[in-house]
């Protein structure tokens, strides 16, 4: 049976660019499992009824509907043992869960202020005025103002990769030998701003460029094939 996947999409429906899609994305390609995606926009709140809340993503397997990449996650490798584990029994999940909350807390805060105006500009119309009265309450200023200065402020936020390019120098992958969710989590944010961005966040010859690379072409490339702006 095919799982649907509902994603966050831009005004080119093609274009698929949150963060927390890309986690699941990754992860349901882990479990070689069969998925069908659909676009869905800021301003769609209604079609996501059926789920009990208004965000993506959100799977729906047969008569299970799950929503939130993490939750995803989770439900994935207790629903399908059999196929290859996402965080390779409790230490694992225990790993990840530290890396997911370091993305959301730190690596999320800072690209975002590196890119959202970018973001408003790939946006619907419609979906427009939504992201940038949502964005610039919570920012307490423009969007324009946000990301006034990035080209310089670009390189300090770059150490924020000090420990995982440390972690790399001793293993290929956050999982270790091989990808695991951990690995996802941080590809997910790097294709966030990859696909709805054209601001390069990392330098050419930074080690952490050449993991996302590999991690990209997981997958007969389903990272590396996705539409961008």
């Amino acid at each position: 049976m095919t799982i649907t996947l509902y994603e966050l999409a831009a005004a080119d429906p093609a274009i698929r660019f949150s963060p927390y899609c890309w986690r699941a994305r990754f992860a349901l390609a882990h479990k070689g499992l069969e998925v069908e995606t659909l676009p869905w926009h800021f301003t769609e709140t209604a079609r996501l009824t059926f789920s009990g809340q208004g965000k993506v993503p959100v799977i729906v397997d047969g008569p299970t509907v799950t929503a939130d990449s993490w939750a995803i996650a989770m439900y994935l490798d207790q629903t399908y043992p059999d196929r290859p584990s996402l965080f390779g029994g409790a230490a694992g999940m225990a790993h990840a869960a530290f890396i997911n909350a370091w993305a959301d807390t730190v690596l999320h805060p800072g690209i975002v202020r590196l890119i959202v105006a970018d973001i408003w500009a790939a946006q619907r119309p419609e979906d427009q005025p939504y992201f940038r009265h949502s964005r610039e309450r919570a920012f307490g200023q423009s969007l324009e103002e946000v990301m006034a200065g990035r080209d310089e402020r670009v390189e300090s936020w770059r150490t924020v990769f000090t420990p995982m390019r440390a972690t790399l120098r001793r293993q290929p992958w956050l999982g270790g030998e091989a990808p695991d969710y951990a690995d996802y989590i941080v590809l997910g944010s790097l294709q966030w701003a990859r696909c709805i961005s054209r601001f390069a966040l990392l330098e050419q010859d930074d080690p952490i460029t050449a993991w996302r690379d590999r991690g990209l072409a997981l997958f007969d490339g389903l990272g590396a094939k996705a539409r961008t702006v």
